[in-house]
């Protein structure tokens, strides 16, 4: 993958970001990553820097990377219009390639990002080792459950229309060129990669799944 080929769908991804299906599960994975004041937290893979917006005000500071340099010229613009420049940096890079030395940051984040790596093994190492050791992470993937068929019955099922159902259904179709995983596989590929304890929640009906563990 290459970042230019998100620098056109900014504006989509960051729209993406406040759908209400899309956001209920970046609050869940808020909760489940624990605590987060005076804490540094990572967003790896950050889009437009929603996610980390939702809890910046507890945090001591927010770290967004990208491999798209528009995402991350949005994240800078967002932030320096919300008066939070001081507190967080954005900047263009490889998920399977972290710039951040061993075990900087308190709790480390990453959603719709590592089922998309051609190897998640290798995003799952680096997210690892620039954690602190006892510190938190949290993960979001399309489960092994999600299709495109399955995505339009969750949508008829909870009413889902326009731009909240379009941006389900993209997600499912990426999901199906790329990884989808059952909890226990997911599971065993974060013990592998250096995590000490994991747990997994289902979300839409089983489509999404939040892991969240601990290094």
């Amino acid at each position: 993958m290459e970042g230019s080929e998100f620098d056109e769908l900014v504006t989509f991804f960051d729209n993406m970001a406040q759908t209400n299906w899309l956001s209920k599960l970046h609050n869940r994975l808020i909760e489940l990553s624990g605590d987060w004041t005076n804490k540094n937290v990572l967003d790896v893979g950050s889009g437009t820097g929603r996610l980390l917006l939702r809890g910046v005000d507890k945090t001591k500071t927010v770290t967004g990377i990208d491999l798209s340099e528009g995402m991350v010229q949005k994240s800078k613009k967002l932030y320096s219009e919300r008066k939070l420049t001081h507190k967080s940096n954005f900047k263009v890079g490889d998920a399977c390639h972290l710039p951040y030395a061993n075990e900087l940051f308190d709790i480390s984040l990453s959603t719709c990002v590592m089922f998309l790596l051609p190897k998640p093994e290798e995003g799952l190492t680096e997210i690892l080792r620039v954690t602190k050791t006892g510190g938190k992470l949290a993960f979001l993937n399309p489960s092994f459950y999600m299709s495109v068929e399955n995505a339009e019955k969750y949508a008829t099922k909870h009413g889902l229309e326009g731009f909240e159902k379009e941006t389900l259904l993209k997600w499912a179709n990426a999901a199906k060129k790329r990884h989808r995983y059952k909890s226990d596989q997911f599971h065993d590929l974060l013990l592998k990669c250096g995590a000490s304890s994991v747990e997994s929640e289902e979300h839409l009906d089983g489509l999404a799944l939040i892991t969240y563990a601990k290094k």
